[in-house]
């Protein structure tokens, strides 16, 4: 969706806060912005992310101090990457926003942690389901899964009825 039409659907103090204002400082390192139902998501470089997360938080017309969620999107057969997806909301202006960031397997995404101590969990989470890392996370280990378990659940590839072991003789060989 082009920049002109999100400006006809949002209110104009809206548009100059989550779109413009955020364009205007972070250019580049925004790769695209869509709005659906009225909320707005700019997919970022994975490089500029913290940054962009401090400006949202600390910045008094926008204030995002509330990161509801993090999140990964398995992507892959369409976009051929992961998507991190930060989902936050601004009490004092009834703003929300999504964050995207697109990553290749194997690569880390920047955590979150220093900015939000409440990713800490969610992050954590989605790299138990899906194997992604971020980096300079405090205590990145897998929090459902046992540690010795190989594969993330909620990956694509991953067989819905589980690879075949001693617990589960109906499952798929492990290649």
């Amino acid at each position: 969706m082009e920049e002109k039409e999100i400006e006809k659907e949002l209110p104009a103090q809206q548009y100059s806060l989550l779109v413009k204002k955020i364009r205007d400082r972070f250019g580049g390192a925004i790769l695209e912005t869509t709005l659906f139902r009225g909320e707005i998501t700019h997919v970022v470089e994975k490089g500029a992310l913290v940054g962009i997360c401090r400006f949202l938080k600390h910045e008094p017309d926008l204030q995002f101090k509330f990161l509801s969620d993090v999140l990964g999107v398995d992507c892959r057969k369409t976009l051929s990457c992961f998507e991190v997806v930060y989902h936050l909301y601004s009490i004092p202006n009834k703003y929300r926003l999504r964050i995207k960031v697109r990553v290749k397997e194997n690569e880390e995404v920047p955590s979150v942690t220093p900015v939000w101590r409440s990713a800490d969990f969610a992050e954590r989470e989605t790299f138990d389901m899906f194997g992604i890392v971020f980096d300079g996370h405090p205590n990145l280990k897998r929090i459902y899964m046992p540690t010795d378990w190989e594969g993330y659940p909620l990956r694509k590839d991953y067989p819905l009825t589980g690879y075949k072991d001693e617990y589960n003789p109906f499952g798929v060989e492990k290649v």
